[in-house]
């Protein structure tokens, strides 16, 4: 049996082929590519033989799966799949698995990183600082008492909802499933929107999340209110939220995602807004989620060659 580990996934070489053997065994033969291609041909050929291919979020298109034969598993080193072509996996009796949970604290982390950022007005700040500047016109605001809203209650938007309530927050939810829980009041999308100060988004892309937050949804914002998306950039109308921004109908945002992953166009319309932090899609790039996911890949293949797959999408 054979596993190709068709693009970088983050951890040294060394460390990744160690966690490999020390969860495999040495039961299956590995390959390892640390270098990053994005044709099919390429692709194909990297995993034209293998029974098992470990991905990070590398785009594998129809074509790709269809090229690779014997492919049996997909070890998805990422959280989302909207990259794999999952029709062609199920079709083909591929099985698809994630690395659900190894990003949860990374990505909460860089929530309220934006938050204090935009709130504390920090950027502005250390521009003023080195320029013999003061604090006049950079008062910030406190996150204590603040409504916060969340859009999605997996287990990133829970955890960002309980640090939320350790800052002092009210803290309210939408989600397509309700849980009980202490602190946290659920609500329509309306409400959440035209309620919080604070919106982060924690759900899931997908045919009724793409576009959810358009134009007409910001409008209901309130003018002080700040948006956070490190969940998925067609989630929310780009163009819409700079519209927003630049007309002052919300006061700021914090983007580490876009329609696409980086690099991204000089041209965007978010490059241009006042009040916005943006970043290259690094929520979930701390070094301890990458050594994270990597022993979920692994362990991944371990469940499946167990007849126990784990993570299944």
């Amino acid at each position: 049996m054979k596993l190709v580990i068709i693009e970088p996934i983050g951890v040294e070489k060394e460390r990744l082929l160690s966690l490999a053997a020390e969860a495999l065994g040495g039961k299956i033969e590995i390959t390892y590519y640390d270098t990053k291609v994005t044709d099919t041909e390429t692709l194909i050929e990297r995993g034209k033989d293998a029974d098992i291919i470990a991905v990070s979020n590398l785009p594998l298109n129809e074509d790709v799966i269809n090229g690779c034969k014997n492919l049996k598993l997909l070890s998805v080193a990422f959280t989302g799949v909207d990259h794999i072509a999952m029709e062609t996996c199920k079709k083909n009796g591929v099985m698809v698995c994630n690395c659900a949970g190894y990003s949860t604290a990374a990505v909460a982390d860089l929530v309220f990183g934006m938050i204090i950022t935009l709130y504390r007005n920090i950027i502005p700040c250390n521009k003023v600082i080195r320029e013999e500047g003061t604090k006049d016109g950079l008062i910030g605001f406190e996150l204590e008492g603040k409504k916060f809203g969340v859009i999605g209650t997996g287990t990133i938007g829970m955890r960002v909802a309980n640090i939320a309530r350790a800052f002092g927050c009210e803290v309210y939810a939408y989600s397509r499933t309700q849980k009980e829980v202490q602190g946290i009041t659920y609500v329509d999308l309306d409400t959440l929107l035209s309620t919080c100060d604070i919106v982060s988004i924690h759900t899931p892309l997908n045919e009724s999340t793409k576009g959810l937050i358009h134009g007409e949804k910001l409008a209901l914002m309130k003018k002080n209110a700040i948006l956070i998306n490190t969940a998925r950039g067609p989630i929310v109308d780009s163009k819409a939220l700079a519209d927003a921004l630049n007309s002052g109908k919300i006061a700021g945002a914090g983007i580490d995602v876009f329609e696409k992953e980086p690099p991204i166009e000089k041209d965007h319309p978010l490059f241009h807004t006042p009040n916005t932090v943006v970043a290259p899609h690094i929520g979930f790039a701390t070094k301890e989620a990458l050594v994270k996911r990597a022993v979920i890949v692994f362990d991944n293949v371990v469940k499946w060659m167990e007849n126990k797959p784990q993570n299944v999408m």
